[in-house]
C-alpha cells in the first residue's frame, strides 16, 4: 500500500505538467513546450523527492547502536523518504533521561515513553505532547491499533501516543506433559481439572522416582500467577461493574473470594511451594528442570526457555513441556491480558508544530509498520543478512556481528501493529504453539475499563492502597488471617482512602460516558 501511495504521489506532477504543456503549446512552438515540461517535471521532481528530517529519542540493548553509516539505516530513509535523527539512550537510563529532556523542553520530533508515568501524563496536561485520536484512522497500520490496548494506553480516553505492542493473549500455563502422561492424565480444560492434575503431580509419583519428592505448581514472591488465576473465575481486571453499573475493585467481588478459597486449598493441601512468598523469581523455573515442580502460571514462551534448560542439563531428555490455555472456571472462560504495550512513541508539539508535519511524522511511523519497515528493521537487507532458501530465512547476521551490528537496536523503532509481519526462521514446536495460544487467547482477555482514567489519589497512596490488599491476599493463602481478616483489610483499605478513590475513578468513568 504504501508504495503504491508514493507512485501516485509521484505521478500527480507529471499528470498536471502535462496538461498544462497542451495547454502552452497552443500558443508557443515545440522547443519552448519541450522546455516547459522539462523544467516543470524537474521542479516538481525535486520537491516531490525532498526528505522529511526526523529526530527521534528511543533506547537501545545492545553495547553499540547503529549508527547513521548502517546500510539499514540508510534503507530505513530511503523507504520512509526521511532522514532520521536518532538518539539511542541505554535501556538501564532511559527513564532518567526521559525525564531530563521532558524537563528541558527540548524534545525530539519522536519521543519513546516507556508508561504512563506521572511526569508524561503532567507533559500531556501541559500541551507537550499532539493528541492522536482523531487522525489514527487515516493510516493503514495505525488504524488497526488493538481496542484494549488503546484503552489501556489512553488518557482520560484521549491517545497521546503511538503504542509498542505486545501480545495482550501471552499468559498461559506451562507443564510437564510427562508428568501428566506417567500419572494418566490430559491436558486440563477446567478449573478442577486443573487442581486434579497438580493432586496428582504432588501425591502420584509424577516423576516415577519413588520418593514423595515433588508437588504440583510453583510460585515465587512475584504476585503475577495469583492475579492470572483469579481471572479464570471471572474476577475482574483490577475493576469491574457491580450491580448498579458502577466500577468497583477487583477484590470487592464474590469471585474474588471464590478464588483465594482455591488457592489457600492449593497450599494448605501441599500442591503449591510452602516458600512461595520470599521465593525469588530468578529461581522461579528450576524445580521444573530439577524434575519438582510440574506447573507454571506465567508466559506462554516461557516454556520453551524451560525446554531448553532442561537439554542443557540433560541433552538425552526428551521433548516434556506443554502449554495450555487459562482452563474454564464455574463463571465463564477467561484470561488476564497483559497490557498490550512495552512504551510508546509521543508525538512533540514544540518540535512538530503544523497538522501537516504531524501528518508526515504519522506516516513515518504507518510506513515502518509496514512488513517492508519491519522486515528491514528486524532482519536487515536481503542479500546482505539474510537470504531466502527454498522458502525459509536464512538469517546470515547470526553468524556474523559486523551484519547484526547494521540494524541490532533499530527494532526499538518497531510499533508491530496491527501483527508482527518481519521474517520469522524456523520455529520450535512450542514456539509455534505458543503462538497460538496467544492469538487463541485474546479471544477470552478480560480488558480494565478503569485504565484510562488518571486518579489523583492513586498517584498520591495507589502504593499503600496495593500493599494493603496484596499483603492479605497471602496471609490469608498461608493461613494467617480468615475471612474476618479479608473484610478488616477492606475496611483499611477504604479508610486510607480506597473510598475516595472509588468516588474518583466512578466521575471520571461517568464523565468519559457521558462525553461519548
Amino acid at each position: 500500500m504504501k508504495r503504491s501511495t508514493s507512485f501516485l504521489r509521484y505521478l500527480a506532477p507529471t499528470i498536471g505538467t502535462v496538461l498544462m504543456a497542451g495547454l502552452i503549446g497552443c500558443s508557443n512552438d515545440t522547443t519552448t513546450e519541450t522546455e516547459s515540461n522539462t523544467s516543470d517535471s524537474s521542479e516538481q521532481s525535486e520537491q516531490s523527492e525532498e526528505r522529511y528530517e526526523i529526530d527521534i529519542m528511543t533506547m537501545h540493548h545492545q553495547p553499540e547502536p547503529p549508527t547513521p553509516d548502517s546500510p539499514v539505516w540508510q534503507a530505513i530513509e530511503d523507504y520512509t523518504n526521511t532522514e532520521m535523527n536518532i538518539q539511542f539512550v541505554p535501556s538501564a537510563s532511559y527513564e532518567e533521561r526521559f525525564n531530563i529532556t521532558l524537563a528541558s523542553g527540548s524534545l525530539p520530533h519522536i519521543m519513546l515513553t516507556e508508561q504512563k508515568s506521572p511526569s508524561f501524563i503532567n507533559a500531556v496536561k501541559d500541551g507537550a505532547f499532539w493528541d492522536l485520536t482523531d487522525y489514527l484512522d487515516d493510516y493503514e497500520s495505525l488504524s488497526q491499533m488493538n481496542e484494549i490496548v488503546k484503552n489501556n494506553i489512553s488518557i482520560d480516553g484521549r491517545i497521546y501516543g503511538i503504542y509498542r505492542s505486545r501480545p495482550l493473549g501471552r499468559n498461559a500455563t506451562i507443564i510437564r506433559k510427562d508428568w501428566l502422561d506417567n500419572v494418566g492424565m490430559e491436558i486440563p480444560e477446567t478449573i478442577d481439572e486443573f487442581y486434579e492434575a497438580l493432586h496428582a503431580f504432588t501425591y502420584d509419583d509424577p516423576n516415577q522416582s519413588g520418593a514423595d519428592d515433588t508437588y504440583g505448581m510453583v510460585v515465587t514472591e512475584y504476585e503475577g500467577p495469583w492475579d492470572i488465576m483469579q481471572t479464570w473465575f471471572g474476577v475482574p481486571n483490577k475493576w469491574g461493574e457491580d450491580s448498579n453499573g458502577d466500577l468497583q475493585p477487583d477484590f470487592m467481588t464474590d469471585e474474588y473470594r471464590e478464588a483465594l478459597k482455591f488457592f489457600k486449598k492449593l497450599y494448605d493441601e501441599g500442591l503449591v511451594n510452602e516458600d512461595f512468598a520470599v521465593m525469588d523469581p530468578a529461581q522461579w523455573s528450576t524445580p521444573i528442570v530439577n524434575g519438582e515442580a510440574g506447573v507454571q502460571v506465567n508466559v506462554a514462551d516461557e516454556a520453551n526457555r524451560i525446554q531448553n534448560k532442561i537439554w542443557d542439563a540433560n541433552p538425552d531428555s526428551e521433548d516434556v513441556m506443554e502449554i495450555f490455555r487459562s482452563p474454564e472456571g464455574p463463571n465463564g472462560h477467561f484470561n488476564l491480558p497483559t497490557q498490550g504495550y512495552a512504551g510508546m512513541f509521543a508525538i512533540s508539539t514544540t518540535s512538530v508544530k503544523t497538522e501537516e508535519e504531524l501528518k508526515k511524522v504519522l506516516q513515518f511511523l504507518d510506513d515502518l509498520n509496514s512488513e517492508e519497515g519491519q522486515t528491514l528493521a528486524n532482519n536487515g537487507i536481503e542479500g546482505t543478512h539474510y537470504n531466502i532458501v527454498d522458502g525459509e530465512l536464512d538469517q546470515v547476521s547470526l553468524d556474523d556481528p559486523n551484519l547484526m551490528n547494521d540494524y541490532e537496536d533499530l527494532n526499538q523503532l518497531q510499533m508491530f501493529i496491527p501483527e508482527n509481519r518481519f521474517l520469522k526462521g524456523n520455529q520450535t514446536r512450542l514456539n509455534i504453539l505458543s503462538d497460538e495460544i496467544i492469538a487463541a487467547n485474546e479471544e477470552i482477555v478480560v480488558g480494565n475499563p478503569a485504565a484510562p482514567y488518571i486518579s489523583t489519589v492513586y498517584a498520591q497512596r495507589g502504593q499503600q492502597l496495593d500493599n494493603i490488599i496484596k499483603d492479605a491476599r497471602i496471609q490469608y493463602i498461608v493461613g494467617q488471617i480468615d475471612e474476618n481478616g479479608l473484610d478488616e483489610a477492606v475496611e483499611l483499605w477504604k479508610r486510607s482512602g480506597g473510598d475516595d478513590y472509588i468516588a474518583e475513578i466512578n466521575q471520571l468513568h461517568d464523565e468519559a460516558q457521558a462525553a461519548q
